[in-house]
C-alpha cells in the first residue's frame, strides 16, 4: 500500500472567511474522489489543525500501489479539482509518498 500525504498552506492575502470556505470546498471535493479513482483506498482531508500547526490543510490518502498513485495524479477528476480548487489558493505544497 502507498500513502500519499500533502500539506498545503493557503495564500496569505486571503481573509479568514475566505480560507474557511476554501478549506471546506477542498475537503468536500477531494473526499468526493472516493469511488471514482481506481486504486484509491482511503482519502481524508483535515482542515482544523491545532494552533501549533504551520499548514492549513492536510490530505491523507492511501493507494493500492505506485501505479494507482500515478494514475490518480493524472486522472481528469483529480486534475480538475487541483486546477480549480487547490492551486489558485495555495502558496506552499509539501508532499510525502511512502510504502507501508
Amino acid at each position: 500500500m502507498i500513502k500519499h500525504i500533502i500539506l498545503w498552506t493557503l495564500k496569505s492575502n486571503l481573509s479568514d472567511i475566505q480560507k474557511e470556505t476554501i478549506k471546506a470546498d477542498i475537503k468536500t471535493s477531494l473526499e468526493g474522489l472516493m469511488g471514482i479513482i481506481p486504486g484509491l483506498l482511503e482519502i481524508s482531508v483535515h482542515i482544523h489543525g491545532l494552533n501549533s500547526s504551520n499548514a492549513d490543510i492536510m490530505l491523507d490518502s492511501s493507494f493500492t500501489d505506485v501505479n494507482a498513485l500515478q494514475n490518480y495524479a493524472v486522472h481528469p477528476a483529480h486534475v480538475a479539482i487541483a486546477d480549480e480548487k487547490v492551486r489558485p489558493f495555495t502558496a506552499i505544497r509539501s508532499c510525502l509518498d511512502f510504502e507501508i
